[in-house]
């Protein structure tokens, strides 16, 4: 209440940045959309455009920074170690034993899991603290220990997904900003370097004044979110969710997955056998799912093959060092065949379609092979022709 207050009375100082910024956007937006026609046409037109988009980044940034720093010291959020959590990881706290002190710290060391870079010599001291706590929890056998784990881990599996597929929409931008250093920088890269100056003097501005104790800005600036540690985080999380037996919530967070199974189609080699290494670990964990919910899980295996059946096609499996090993490779393959055995019919032709199209346009890989749930789906459609 005191917060609201705050604001309040402070309304003329608030209101008014939010006014100018809705004026000017809506100004810049029609502006912009007569001086983008011209700049089709003009060529040199189109560098004076983008330096203005430039401009107007600058100026949000700038005012944005004025309008935090407009308000009253106690109305700014205060640093508590436990700010740091998502909306997700609160529920997950909530859940497990009523607030409990164990499921906070839990929560808080997977967060740090994730935020130390790999390089730093605290990591592996962090990453063992986390398996202690899982596994002392683990040992109890004791259902309100049993909750804390399945709460907090499914809740850190949640965030690391959503922290990868941020890191790789950034690779993905960087990769389509590049330049090879041979003949003139096209105008889109010259602009994103410009772009990218202008955010880290914004980023710059905010982390000095506006967040008062450096913390306002500090998930820009992490360094620890790196796609690949991110990715071998994720099976990690995996393996104690399985160990702890509910690997059935790895399995659909990933399933549900869609848009980082996009994402991961064009990312690097490296980055794509790390997620293959997922891919198959829960692929293999899927096909031991409860029957007695066979319904949903029937679902959730059809969303896990209409989203990683296309990485697993087209993926580098490795040259000097294979991601799966032979063994492994044969194995996630019949796993493969029994998971689509136990679709729908038309379900069956949507996925096969899919692989055909994947596993033919893919010259580098002949892996996975499923010709023969593909031979025997065709068989069984001719049959039913033939029946009605």
């Amino acid at each position: 209440m005191e917060m609201v207050m705050d604001v309040m009375e402070h309304a003329p100082a608030t209101v008014s940045p939010l006014l100018l910024r809705s004026m000017a956007s809506s100004a810049f937006v029609y502006a912009d959309k007569s001086f983008f026609s011209l700049a089709e046409r003009f060529k040199p037109l189109e560098i004076v455009r983008y330096v203005l988009v430039a401009s107007f980044v600058l100026f949000f940034r700038l005012l944005s920074f004025l309008f935090v720093s407009d308000l009253p010291p106690k109305s700014q959020p205060q640093f508590s170690p436990f700010n740091s959590l998502t909306t997700d990881d609160r529920y997950a706290v909530a859940s497990g034993a009523d607030h409990s002190g164990i499921a906070r710290a839990l929560s808080q060391v997977l967060s740090i899991v994730n935020d130390v870079p790999v390089s730093s010599r605290k990591y592996a001291i962090v990453r063992s603290l986390a398996e202690r706590l899982i596994e002392e929890n683990r040992r109890e056998d004791a259902d309100g220990l049993r909750e804390v784990n399945r709460a907090v881990l499914s809740s850190a599996f949640y965030r690391t997904l959503c922290c990868l597929e941020a890191a790789m929409v950034d690779l993905g931008r960087d990769r389509v900003g590049s330049h090879d250093g041979i003949g003139p920088a096209p105008v889109q890269y010259l602009v994103k370097r410009a772009l990218r100056a202008v955010r880290s003097v914004g980023d710059g501005v905010w982390a000095r004044e506006g967040s008062g104790n450096g913390n306002g800005r500090e998930d820009v600036n992490r360094s620890g979110n790196s796609a690949e540690k991110l990715a071998a985080e994720l099976l990690w999380l995996a393996e104690k969710m399985v160990a702890c037996g509910f690997g059935d919530e790895a399995v659909e967070r990933w399933a549900s997955a869609s848009n980082l199974a996009s994402l991961s189609l064009l990312a690097e080699p490296r980055l794509q056998g790390s997620l293959v290494k997922v891919s198959a670990f829960l692929f293999k964990q899927g096909k031991e799912m409860d029957v007695a919910a066979e319904e949903g899980h029937r679902e959730t295996r059809m969303k896990m093959l209409t989203s990683w059946l296309p990485l697993l096609c087209r993926a580098s499996n490795g040259t000097d060092v294979p991601v799966l090993g032979m063994s492994e490779r044969a194995e996630v393959e019949k796993v493969l065949e029994e998971t689509v055995a136990k679709l729908e019919h038309e379900e069956q032709e949507q996925v096969l379609a899919l692989w055909l199209h994947h596993f033919a346009y893919c010259p580098s890989s002949d892996w996975p092979n499923l010709y023969p749930s593909y031979s025997r789906w065709c068989t069984e459609s001719r049959k039913l022709l033939l029946l009605h």
